[in-house]
This record gives structure tokens, sequence and C-alpha cells, in this order.
């Protein structure tokens, strides 16, 4: 397949940021403090460690189809639960679906999520942390935006320092619908399945090159007690850089794009990524 106008651009784009951040930044906080690492603000994948005593994370992540209209706005909030040990956080979906010139926009399906700091705290080169998730349904199923029914969700990420300069992330996870609903209002048990792998490059403390590639197979309700299965893979080039402020602020923007590979060929899109950390006490 000869690379598209839209994929050159993309690119393009991401020259532009790596030599731009660091040019930049200085001139943007000249008080900031010493640069502090990059270290779980992965795009599309889960990395294994779990928010710091007294730390609060807001995450946004906006990703936007190149052909068509649909996009995806998400928002996570995590929160420690009596120390790091244990984290509790949600996340908010708005969608835009359906075909160019017509489609909804609405609110997508709610996460809450547990997750349990098994081994690593962020020191050490390996860190363990698998997910439970509870999945409400408050997306219309009738108009693309959601399952239809709850579910639960089960992740396992996997961190793992190979270098100062290379850090790895590894993600496999599955999802179980008791009674999913197609637009139609069929209802039907579904499952699927998840994988990822992700390679991080330290440029600097405050600016990482990344390459995350995630595959997924998926069911959806064909007709009554009825599914058919779909896969999707993605790899998406991208790239992160820290501000840190005095205060304990630590901003992180991103970009990156997401290319369909194998069953998603011809897929792309641009996602962006921002991040806000701060202490919540003292």
């Amino acid at each position: 397949m000869k690379p598209t106008n839209r994929t050159s651009l993309a690119a393009l784009l991401l020259k532009f940021m790596l030599a731009a951040f660091p040019l930049c930044a200085p001139a943007l906080l000249p008080g900031q403090q010493p640069a502090a690492g990059i270290q779980d603000n992965s795009f599309l994948m889960e990395e294994a460690y779990n928010q710091e005593a007294g730390v609060v994370q807001h995450i946004n992540v906006f990703n936007h189809a190149w052909r068509g209209r649909e996009w995806q706005y998400a928002f996570t909030q995590e929160w420690p639960f009596t120390g790091q040990r244990h984290q509790l956080s949600y996340t908010i979906l708005l969608a835009h679906a359906g075909a160019p010139g017509s489609g909804t926009t609405g609110l997508g399906d709610l996460a809450l999520n547990y997750r349990y700091q098994l081994v690593g705290d962020g020191e050490p080169a390996l860190a363990i942390a698998p997910r439970i998730t509870l999945l409400v349904p408050t997306g219309s199923a009738s108009k693309g935006l959601g399952a239809g029914g709850a579910g639960v969700q089960l992740d396992l990420p996997l961190s793992l320092v190979l270098s100062p300069r290379l850090t790895i992330h590894t993600n496999a996870g599955a999802t179980l619908t008791p009674s999913a609903r197609n637009a139609a209002g069929d209802r039907a048990r579904t499952t699927g399945v998840n994988l990822g792998q992700s390679l991080i490059v330290n440029l600097s403390p405050t600016l990482n090159f990344m390459v995350e590639a995630v595959w997924s197979r998926g069911q959806t309700v064909a007709s009554p007690g009825q599914t058919a299965s779909e896969d999707g893979c993605l790899v998406s080039p991208g790239i992160r850089y820290a501000f840190n402020f005095r205060s304990g602020l630590q901003i992180v923007p991103g970009i990156a794009v997401p290319l369909g590979v194998g069953p998603s060929r011809g897929e792309q899109s641009v996602l962006l990524y921002l991040s806000f950390e701060h202490p919540f006490k003292r």
C-alpha cells in the first residue's frame, strides 16, 4: 500500500514535535524544577504503576479518525486508596459514532476501576498491577455508543525497565458482557480479549519517544443469542514531554498516530494526550 499524504503528514508532524519540544520547554518554563522522569503516561497501553499516596492524576485522551468524523474523548481520574498498594479510578467516555455526514454524539459506557500493586512501586525494575473493572452501560447501544449491558474486565499490566534508556510495558486482558445488546435490541453474551506491547525510549528525563502495539478480538451482537467476532490491530508511534513545577504539578502533553495493520489495515487516526498530576495533600 502506498503511503498516503496523510501518512506523510503524520510522519512530518512527529519529526516536528521531536525537534520542537526540547527547544520550547526552557522558554515556556524558565522556573521549573530539575527534570522529573515520565512514568505513567502511556496512550493506548496501561502501565503497572499505581498513584503514589497523596497524588492524583487527571488524564485526557482524544482520538480522531483521519477519514470520516468518528472520534472519542476519554477522561480518567486516578486516586490512591489508603496508599500506593490500592488504586481507584474511573473513566468517562464521550464519542461520535456513525458514517460521515450522519451519526450521533453522546456518552459511552462508564468504567469503574480497582488496581492492586502486586509487584513493585515505581522504583524497582519490574512492576505488576492487575486491574478489575466494572463497565456500567451508560452509553446508548441503539446509537452505537455502548454495549447495552453491564460488563466486567480484567487486565494484567506489566512494566519492565530494561535500561535507563529503555522501558517496556505489556498488557493482557479479557472482557465479559453477559447480556450485550445491538442497535436492534437483540441480546447475547459477548467476550473479548486484548494484548498490547510498548517500547519507551527515554531521549531525556522529560522527553520520550514511544511505540505502542495493541491487538484485540471482540464480539458484537449479530442476532438474538448470536455474535460476530472482529479483530483489530494498531501500531502507534508517538512522543510525550513533561513540564515539572515546584508545586509538584506535572503536565504531560503528547501526540501519537495510531495506524491500522493486518485486520485494521487502512485505519488511521491522530491521538492527543494531556495529563495533570499533582499532590492533593501534604
